[in-house]
Protein backbone atom coordinates (compact mmCIF):
# COMPACT_ATOMS: atom_id res chain seq x y z
CA UNK A 1 0.00 0.00 0.00
CA UNK A 2 1.60 3.43 -0.85
CA UNK A 3 1.85 6.22 1.24
CA UNK A 4 1.12 9.08 -1.73
CA UNK A 5 -0.49 11.91 0.32
CA UNK A 6 -2.37 12.47 -2.91
CA UNK A 7 -4.54 9.49 -2.48
CA UNK A 8 -7.69 9.49 0.16
CA UNK A 9 -9.37 8.01 2.59
CA UNK A 10 -12.51 7.13 1.21
CA UNK A 11 -15.76 6.63 3.59
CA UNK A 12 -18.86 4.87 1.93
CA UNK A 13 -22.33 5.11 3.15
CA UNK A 14 -25.84 5.00 2.33
CA UNK A 15 -26.77 8.30 3.28
CA UNK A 16 -25.09 10.42 5.83
CA UNK A 17 -24.95 7.81 8.79
CA UNK A 18 -21.37 7.75 7.77
CA UNK A 19 -20.29 10.97 8.89
CA UNK A 20 -20.41 9.39 12.31
CA UNK A 21 -17.21 7.18 11.40
CA UNK A 22 -15.48 10.28 9.45
CA UNK A 23 -15.77 12.14 12.32
CA UNK A 24 -13.59 9.51 14.13
CA UNK A 25 -11.41 8.70 11.13
CA UNK A 26 -10.30 12.43 11.36
CA UNK A 27 -9.04 12.24 14.92
CA UNK A 28 -6.71 9.67 14.30
CA UNK A 29 -5.52 9.75 10.51
CA UNK A 30 -5.33 14.00 10.94
CA UNK A 31 -2.47 13.73 8.12
CA UNK A 32 -4.91 11.96 5.77
CA UNK A 33 -7.67 13.64 3.06
CA UNK A 34 -10.98 12.13 2.53
CA UNK A 35 -13.63 11.41 0.10
CA UNK A 36 -17.08 10.87 1.58
CA UNK A 37 -19.36 9.26 -0.75
CA UNK A 38 -23.20 9.07 0.17
CA UNK A 39 -25.02 6.83 -1.68
CA UNK A 40 -28.25 8.22 -1.64
CA UNK A 41 -29.52 7.60 -5.36
CA UNK A 42 -29.65 4.03 -3.31
CA UNK A 43 -31.12 4.80 0.32
CA UNK A 44 -32.04 3.38 2.11
CA UNK A 45 -30.78 0.11 1.32
CA UNK A 46 -32.94 -2.16 3.47
CA UNK A 47 -36.22 -2.06 0.40
CA UNK A 48 -33.20 -3.72 -2.00
CA UNK A 49 -33.12 -7.38 -2.84
CA UNK A 50 -29.95 -9.05 -1.93
CA UNK A 51 -28.22 -9.74 -5.34
CA UNK A 52 -29.67 -6.43 -6.89
CA UNK A 53 -27.59 -4.71 -3.97
CA UNK A 54 -24.51 -6.37 -4.35
CA UNK A 55 -24.64 -5.87 -7.97
CA UNK A 56 -25.33 -1.89 -7.49
CA UNK A 57 -22.29 -2.06 -4.68
CA UNK A 58 -19.73 -3.84 -7.10
CA UNK A 59 -20.59 -1.79 -9.56
CA UNK A 60 -20.46 1.90 -7.68
CA UNK A 61 -17.04 0.44 -6.33
CA UNK A 62 -15.30 -0.17 -10.25
CA UNK A 63 -16.16 3.37 -10.70
CA UNK A 64 -15.31 4.70 -7.80
CA UNK A 65 -11.77 2.68 -7.36
CA UNK A 66 -11.05 3.65 -10.84
CA UNK A 67 -12.16 7.51 -10.64
CA UNK A 68 -10.15 8.32 -7.39
CA UNK A 69 -7.62 5.89 -6.62
CA UNK A 70 -7.91 5.95 -3.11
CA UNK A 71 -5.64 4.71 -0.15
CA UNK A 72 -8.23 2.39 1.39
CA UNK A 73 -12.08 2.52 1.54
CA UNK A 74 -14.02 2.40 4.59
CA UNK A 75 -17.39 0.71 4.26
CA UNK A 76 -19.13 2.68 7.05
CA UNK A 77 -22.39 1.06 6.57
CA UNK A 78 -23.57 -2.83 7.89
CA UNK A 79 -25.63 -3.78 5.32
CA UNK A 80 -23.35 -2.77 2.53
CA UNK A 81 -20.88 -4.86 4.01
CA UNK A 82 -22.32 -7.97 6.02
CA UNK A 83 -23.95 -8.09 2.13
CA UNK A 84 -21.24 -7.80 -0.20
CA UNK A 85 -17.33 -7.08 1.72
CA UNK A 86 -16.20 -10.61 0.99
CA UNK A 87 -17.12 -10.30 -3.15
CA UNK A 88 -15.63 -6.33 -2.96
CA UNK A 89 -12.39 -7.89 -1.67
CA UNK A 90 -12.83 -10.90 -4.11
CA UNK A 91 -13.46 -8.32 -7.05
CA UNK A 92 -10.89 -5.46 -5.86
CA UNK A 93 -7.99 -7.53 -4.61
CA UNK A 94 -5.22 -4.99 -4.65
CA UNK A 95 -7.38 -2.69 -2.60
CA UNK A 96 -7.55 -2.72 0.97
CA UNK A 97 -11.59 -2.76 2.52
CA UNK A 98 -12.27 -1.84 5.86
CA UNK A 99 -15.74 -3.08 6.95
CA UNK A 100 -18.38 -2.38 9.36
CA UNK A 101 -20.11 -5.32 11.18
CA UNK A 102 -22.14 -5.45 14.21
CA UNK A 103 -20.42 -4.89 17.58
CA UNK A 104 -21.34 -8.10 18.81
CA UNK A 105 -18.06 -9.47 20.15
CA UNK A 106 -17.37 -6.27 22.08
CA UNK A 107 -20.82 -6.18 23.88
CA UNK A 108 -20.77 -9.88 24.57
CA UNK A 109 -17.04 -9.00 26.54
CA UNK A 110 -18.57 -5.96 28.11
CA UNK A 111 -22.34 -6.91 29.35
CA UNK A 112 -22.56 -7.82 33.09
CA UNK A 113 -26.39 -8.94 32.75
CA UNK A 114 -25.78 -11.14 29.42
CA UNK A 115 -28.66 -9.88 27.83
CA UNK A 116 -27.93 -7.66 24.66
CA UNK A 117 -29.68 -6.26 21.42
CA UNK A 118 -28.51 -5.24 18.12
CA UNK A 119 -30.28 -2.53 17.03
CA UNK A 120 -30.22 -2.39 13.24
CA UNK A 121 -31.85 -2.19 9.66
CA UNK A 122 -33.73 -5.42 8.38
CA UNK A 123 -30.76 -6.55 5.85
CA UNK A 124 -28.43 -6.72 8.53
CA UNK A 125 -30.68 -8.42 11.35
CA UNK A 126 -31.47 -11.14 8.46
CA UNK A 127 -27.72 -11.33 7.24
CA UNK A 128 -26.03 -14.91 8.26
CA UNK A 129 -23.03 -12.72 8.78
CA UNK A 130 -24.75 -11.37 12.10
CA UNK A 131 -26.07 -14.33 12.82
CA UNK A 132 -22.24 -16.01 12.46
CA UNK A 133 -20.92 -13.37 14.90
CA UNK A 134 -23.38 -14.06 17.85
CA UNK A 135 -22.54 -17.91 17.27
CA UNK A 136 -18.84 -16.68 17.21
CA UNK A 137 -18.48 -14.83 19.83
CA UNK A 138 -21.84 -13.98 22.04
CA UNK A 139 -23.36 -18.12 22.28
CA UNK A 140 -23.07 -17.67 26.36
CA UNK A 141 -24.97 -14.20 25.81
CA UNK A 142 -29.06 -13.66 24.85
CA UNK A 143 -28.79 -11.55 21.94
CA UNK A 144 -32.07 -9.92 20.81
CA UNK A 145 -31.78 -8.85 16.89
CA UNK A 146 -33.92 -5.73 16.34
CA UNK A 147 -34.47 -4.46 12.43
CA UNK A 148 -36.13 -1.20 12.18
CA UNK A 149 -37.60 0.05 8.96
CA UNK A 150 -37.50 3.43 9.94
CA UNK A 151 -35.06 4.61 11.84
CA UNK A 152 -31.83 4.95 9.40
CA UNK A 153 -34.40 7.71 7.98
CA UNK A 154 -35.58 9.16 10.99
CA UNK A 155 -31.86 10.13 11.70
CA UNK A 156 -31.02 11.16 8.24
CA UNK A 157 -34.37 13.83 9.14
CA UNK A 158 -33.19 14.41 12.95
CA UNK A 159 -29.38 15.23 12.15
CA UNK A 160 -30.27 17.46 9.19
CA UNK A 161 -32.51 19.57 12.15
CA UNK A 162 -35.70 17.90 10.72
CA UNK A 163 -38.63 16.94 14.04
CA UNK A 164 -38.96 13.44 14.86
CA UNK A 165 -41.63 12.27 16.38
CA UNK A 166 -40.83 10.75 19.70
CA UNK A 167 -43.57 7.99 20.01
CA UNK A 168 -42.71 6.93 16.67
CA UNK A 169 -38.74 6.46 17.65
CA UNK A 170 -39.83 4.60 20.89
CA UNK A 171 -41.52 2.22 18.85
CA UNK A 172 -38.89 1.49 16.99
CA UNK A 173 -35.82 0.63 20.03
CA UNK A 174 -38.90 -0.44 22.78
CA UNK A 175 -38.08 -4.26 21.41
CA UNK A 176 -34.39 -3.69 22.56
CA UNK A 177 -35.22 -3.78 26.45
CA UNK A 178 -36.58 -6.79 27.82
CA UNK A 179 -36.13 -8.78 31.24
CA UNK A 180 -35.22 -12.52 31.71
CA UNK A 181 -34.83 -13.68 35.64
CA UNK A 182 -34.30 -10.61 37.17
CA UNK A 183 -31.59 -9.20 34.57
CA UNK A 184 -32.23 -6.42 32.27
CA UNK A 185 -30.66 -5.50 28.54
CA UNK A 186 -27.29 -3.45 29.64
CA UNK A 187 -25.91 -2.72 25.81
CA UNK A 188 -27.64 -2.30 22.67
CA UNK A 189 -25.53 -2.82 19.66
CA UNK A 190 -25.90 0.67 17.44
CA UNK A 191 -25.60 -1.46 13.83
CA UNK A 192 -26.47 1.02 11.94
CA UNK A 193 -23.96 4.21 11.76
CA UNK A 194 -27.22 6.34 11.23
CA UNK A 195 -28.07 5.78 14.43
CA UNK A 196 -25.64 6.92 16.82
CA UNK A 197 -26.50 10.75 16.14
CA UNK A 198 -29.62 9.61 17.25
CA UNK A 199 -27.94 8.02 20.58
CA UNK A 200 -29.08 10.74 23.40
CA UNK A 201 -32.52 10.92 21.91
CA UNK A 202 -32.36 7.32 23.04
CA UNK A 203 -31.37 7.73 26.13
CA UNK A 204 -34.19 10.12 26.52
CA UNK A 205 -36.56 7.52 25.73
CA UNK A 206 -34.94 4.53 27.24
CA UNK A 207 -36.83 2.52 30.09
CA UNK A 208 -33.78 2.00 31.89
CA UNK A 209 -29.78 3.23 31.04
CA UNK A 210 -28.22 0.95 28.90
CA UNK A 211 -24.78 1.23 26.70
CA UNK A 212 -25.43 1.96 23.33
CA UNK A 213 -22.57 0.63 21.71
CA UNK A 214 -21.29 2.54 18.84
CA UNK A 215 -18.65 1.11 16.44
CA UNK A 216 -17.03 3.80 14.74
CA UNK A 217 -14.30 4.33 17.12
CA UNK A 218 -13.63 0.88 16.66
CA UNK A 219 -13.46 0.88 12.91
CA UNK A 220 -10.95 3.90 12.92
CA UNK A 221 -8.65 2.07 14.60
CA UNK A 222 -8.83 -0.52 12.27
CA UNK A 223 -8.30 1.64 9.48
CA UNK A 224 -5.30 3.32 10.54
CA UNK A 225 -4.16 0.35 11.72
CA UNK A 226 -4.38 -0.55 7.95
CA UNK A 227 -2.57 3.00 6.30
CA UNK A 228 0.56 3.95 6.71
CA UNK A 229 0.99 6.94 8.50
CA UNK A 230 2.34 9.76 6.86
CA UNK A 231 5.52 11.86 8.27
CA UNK A 232 3.77 15.21 7.88
CA UNK A 233 0.34 16.77 8.46
CA UNK A 234 -1.32 17.78 5.11
CA UNK A 235 -0.57 21.28 4.48
CA UNK A 236 -3.01 24.60 4.32
CA UNK A 237 -6.35 23.83 3.82
CA UNK A 238 -8.30 20.47 3.84
CA UNK A 239 -9.46 18.94 0.85
CA UNK A 240 -12.01 17.28 2.33
CA UNK A 241 -14.78 16.18 -0.68
CA UNK A 242 -18.25 14.50 -0.69
CA UNK A 243 -19.99 12.78 -3.63
CA UNK A 244 -23.51 12.17 -3.69
CA UNK A 245 -25.06 9.34 -6.36
CA UNK A 246 -28.12 11.41 -6.59
CA UNK A 247 -26.07 14.07 -7.49
CA UNK A 248 -26.38 18.11 -6.11
CA UNK A 249 -27.84 17.52 -2.39
CA UNK A 250 -30.87 20.14 -1.09
CA UNK A 251 -29.83 22.36 1.19
CA UNK A 252 -29.91 21.01 4.29
CA UNK A 253 -27.74 18.14 3.40
CA UNK A 254 -25.51 20.57 1.63
CA UNK A 255 -25.14 23.02 4.87
CA UNK A 256 -24.59 19.78 7.12
CA UNK A 257 -21.88 18.30 4.78
CA UNK A 258 -19.93 21.53 4.67
CA UNK A 259 -20.68 21.31 8.50
CA UNK A 260 -18.68 18.44 8.50
CA UNK A 261 -15.59 20.20 6.38
CA UNK A 262 -16.85 18.59 2.96
CA UNK A 263 -16.64 20.32 0.00
CA UNK A 264 -19.86 18.82 -2.03
CA UNK A 265 -18.93 17.99 -5.68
Amino acid sequence: MTNDISKPVLVFDSGIGGLTVLRELRVLMPERDFLYVADDAGFPYGGWAEADLRARLLDLFGQLLADHDPVVSVIACNTAFTLAGADLRAAFPNHTFVGTVPAIKPAAERTRSGLISVLATPGTVKRAYTRDLIQSFASQCHVRLVGSENLARMAEDYIRGGTVDTAAVTAEIEQCFYEQDGRKTDIVVLACTHYPFMANLFRKLAPWPVDWLDPAEAIARQARRLVPALDHLRPGLHLDRAILTKGTPDFSTRRLLQGFGLTVQ
